[in-house]
């Protein structure tokens, strides 16, 4: 049925603002002719970063034979002012392997955010196929706050420490009221500690740096992939410099929009995601006894209890600190990642914590992974706006902890780490946001982009990347019908048509599923991605 401009109040808005028009221009005249029009001066660009390669230090000169080189890419803190103060960015590459085939630069973009763009490549390497190798230059940077580009420290080792160790997998009452004055504590030791970088690490910031590298490196165009949080960047980047675009594969995608502009809505869909994930991982072991080791038949009722049982007589660690059910969920959350190929050995995990044996589900939070979480907060703050009112963030922060019983508690309630529990500290936020980008995300006029979306997604889920793909002007959808965080070489399917479309541009056909997912591995294989460590990301070595 046909509207009526009456009925429409965003016409009758249209309209109006029409007639306004109108009315000023016939009072003003016509504008002024060229001939008497001031010309504009044109406005400043950033100079083009100067990439002086050579050997790489510290961490990344572990093996000084790989064939990485290393430099600095000086770009714009603030690019508002593109010629004015400047900040350091890390930056590393491998030539292509064939320089007779040789395609481009491959930007390898990691999750997080606060995962390292230099570690990511150069563990990742290895990883892709010689059809990558062969045609592109591999590189990774670290961005803006991130390790070796200007560390960004909000809490400090021993404040966090504190935190985490007090922090119990089945919270007392009066939780929430502490993770909301903690989120405060937080967010005002960012302004007072590193108020000078934290309003400029937003993803907008982001992009706009890796176009200056782009130039730097003297590309008309870049290929692209991104895993998690690299998604983001990828698709603001996208979004921003859609002529730049060669190739992108976008891996456990976000729903931009929702991400940036609905946190709420966001963070109730990570934490639906993260607990069915679990569930299922415990109806496993319930059909599974014998292979999970874990439960007796009853892993919900056993997961409960451990909880408690560590709350109330932590495990004392080799560093003397303490593991408690904070601890369990906190390491679970990011161990439940791997997918099935690992459920065995959480299985195994579990098990060893209630014999209150070592565990890798009973490791504390280090500083490795403090560094990482300050900028994993920092980051999405200055990327996200939530509404101001302490009410709404109390009412919702409950119903969203309460709606996933078996993390959703300790890691909702407990004190500013990973994705999860972000709100009580962006919804008080108290610096600026001028690299937030709060854009169109069509990217309108790129090259296609590939989203790679898994159905068991328990980080990024599934209907995000939907959406992504919906979303993009040239997004194409390829699903991975699996357990665990993102897909590429996770898959021999999904990775075979993604390495496809990077060197050939050939893209899989619309609808493609992928149902290859590695089944559980028996105890005495290890499993890729055993002991997720959140402060590194890797691409795994296809198995």
């Amino acid at each position: 049925m046909q509207t009526r401009m009456a009925d429409d109040p965003r016409r009758r808005v249209a309209w109006g603002i029409s007639l306004v028009l109108i009315a000023v221009t016939a009072l003003l005249g016509s504008a002024p002719g060229a001939a008497t029009a001031t010309p504009l001066a044109p406005a400043p660009v950033a100079p083009v970063p100067v990439l002086a390669w050579g050997p790489c230090d510290g961490a990344a000169a572990e093996d000084p034979g790989d064939g990485f080189q290393c430099a600095t890419a000086l770009v714009p803190l603030d690019h508002r002012r593109p010629t004015g103060d400047t900040i350091p960015l890390a930056v590393t590459r491998r030539l292509a392997s064939d320089r007779t085939q040789r395609t481009g630069v491959l930007l390898l973009h990691p999750g997080g955010p606060g995962n390292s763009g230099i570690d990511f490549a150069r563990n990742s390497y290895d990883a892709l196929p010689a059809s990558l190798r062969d045609r592109f230059d591999v590189v990774g940077y670290d961005m803006r706050g991130v390790a070796r580009s200007g560390q960004v420290e909000c809490w400090n080792d021993e404040e966090y420490s504190a935190a985490v160790d007090a922090a119990r997998g089945v919270p007392a009452p009066g939780a929430l009221r502490e993770a909301v004055r903690q989120g405060l504590d937080f967010a005002t030791a960012c302004e007072e500690r590193a108020g000078n970088l934290v309003p400029f690490l937003g993803t907008g910031s982001n992009a706009e740096d890796i176009d200056l590298l782009r130039r730097a490196l003297g590309e008309e165009t870049l290929s692209f992939y991104g895993r998690s949080f690299g998604s983001y960047v990828g698709t603001v980047y996208a979004a921003q410099y859609p002529r730049r675009v060669r190739a992108m594969v976008l891996d456990g995608g976000y729903d931009p929009h929702t991400y940036a502009d609905v946190p709420y809505a966001y963070d109730a869909a990570q934490f639906a995601a993260l607990d069915s994930a679990v569930g299922r991982f415990l109806d496993w072991c319930a059909q599974s006894a014998a292979t999970c080791g874990f439960g007796d038949g009853e892993p919900r009722q056993a997961f409960e209890r451990l909880k408690r049982a560590l709350d109330a007589d932590p495990v004392v660690t080799a560093s003397g600190r303490p593991a408690t059910g904070y601890t369990l969920a906190y390491r679970l959350m990011f161990n439940i990642n791997s997918g099935k190929a690992i459920w065995p050995h959480l299985g195994q995990a579990l098990h060893a914590a209630q014999d209150r044996q070592s565990s890798f589900l009973l490791s504390p939070p280090s500083p490795g992974s403090f560094d990482f979480l300050n900028v994993n907060l920092a980051v999405e703050c200055a990327d996200r706006v939530y509404p101001t009112s302490r009410l709404l963030l109390g009412t919702l922060v409950s119903a969203e902890a309460a709606s996933a019983p078996l993390l959703g508690p300790p890691v909702g309630l407990g004190p500013p780490t990973y994705d999860h529990n972000h709100t009580p500290a962006c919804a008080q936020w108290q610096a600026e946001r001028p690299s937030r980008y709060a854009g169109s995300y069509r990217a309108a006029g790129s090259a296609p982009i590939l989203v790679l979306g898994t159905t068991g997604d328990p980080d990024t889920p599934y209907q995000d990347s939907v959406a992504l793909s919906r979303t993009l002007d040239n997004g194409r959808l390829l699903t991975f019908e699996a357990e665990g965080h993102t897909a590429y070489n996770r898959s021999a399917c999904v990775s075979a048509l993604a390495n496809a479309y990077l060197a050939t541009l050939t893209l899989p056909a619309r609808g493609t599923v992928c149902a290859d997912e590695a089944p559980p591995t028996a105890l005495g294989l290890r499993a890729t991605g055993l002991e997720v460590d959140e402060t590194q990301d890797v691409i795994p070595l296809l198995r």
